[in-house]
């Protein structure tokens, strides 16, 4: 694949987004009235991402679950301050990046224009200097109404794409012009997906009140684990401290939860893996009479 498969057009893009910052994603490329163009089309939309983009990229009830997710935030660093005394250490949230204030939809609608359906690492790392992003619905006023309190927000974030990744990162912060888009505020990991020490570092100098993520790994390390059971068993253990201690945003196109599945959190595009999704989905599945035709 060309570096020029990459280019998506920026104007069209930005005028797709909604006020609340919810972007409709990267139209793909439209119907040809050829007979191969059709069938280029069907086979497209055979991809398992279908589902899940479409619902991220146009449903009210993703901008829904985010603002639900933001306003419970607000509600927990209300009930911080009333309790804080200017005294002590100053208040602080940690906050993920991807999938929890930054919507990825441009480079989900990519791949599937592509007809790539797995997540894809090459792709992912020329998509992020583009800034072919939008704010998660919700982010941007939580984010203003804690710097408005004097909370301050740690971006905590693990990305690789080489020597320039914690430039493009914080390029990312402040190309969306959020608060605490500096140096001091930002930490990136480049070879582990593991947040714990940037969790105990801030939490030596600020009171943390609150954890934002989009995967449970970004509240606990226990939750990296290759079992779907064990996690939802961790999930059930720690239920009082979700939505107290921890906010989640609403993710199903990656996370560690693939890892559960697969073993691996960015598993490769191969038949073995397919059969494996498939096997996920269909967990539980009804096994009903079919009825047949006499």
């Amino acid at each position: 694949m060309t570096s020029g498969t990459l280019e998506i057009n920026r104007r069209a893009f930005m005028t797709s987004m909604v006020a609340g910052g919810l972007t409709a994603g990267v139209n793909a490329r439209s119907p040809e009235n050829s007979i191969s163009g059709q069938l280029n089309e069907i086979e497209l939309s055979r991809n398992p991402l279908l589902w899940t983009v479409a619902w991220s990229n146009t449903a009210a009830e993703f901008g829904a679950l985010c603002h639900q997710a933001f306003n419970l935030a607000r509600l927990r660093v209300d009930e911080a301050m009333e309790k804080h005394s200017r005294s002590e250490r100053p208040l602080a949230v940690v906050t993920d990046v991807d999938n929890t204030i930054v919507h990825a939809g441009s480079y989900w609608s990519f791949l599937i224009s592509e007809g790539v359906d797995f997540f894809d690492d090459e792709i992912w790392d020329r998509w992020i200097p583009e800034n072919l992003i939008a704010l998660v619905p919700g982010a941007m006023d939580f984010l203003k109404y804690c710097e408005y309190h004097g909370v301050e927000i740690f971006y905590v974030t693990n990305r690789d794409q080489g020597p320039r990744t914690y430039s493009y990162a914080l390029n990312q912060l402040q190309y969306l012009n959020l608060p605490y888009s500096d140096s001091e505020h930002l930490v990136v990991f480049r070879e582990s997906s593991d947040k714990t020490s940037a969790r105990e570092r801030i939490g030596e100098s600020h009171e943390l009140i609150l954890l934002l993520g989009d995967n449970l790994n970004d509240f606990k390390r226990d939750y990296y684990v290759a079992d779907v059971e064990e996690r939802r068993a961790l999930m059930e253990r720690d239920r009082a401290e979700i939505g107290d201690k921890f906010i989640i945003l609403p993710n199903a196109t990656d996370g560690h939860w693939v890892r559960a599945i697969f073993g691996e959190s960015e598993p490769a595009a191969t038949d073995e893996n397919r059969l494996k999704l498939l096997a996920a989905a269909t967990r539980g599945a009804w096994i009903g009479a079919r009825s047949t035709q006499g």
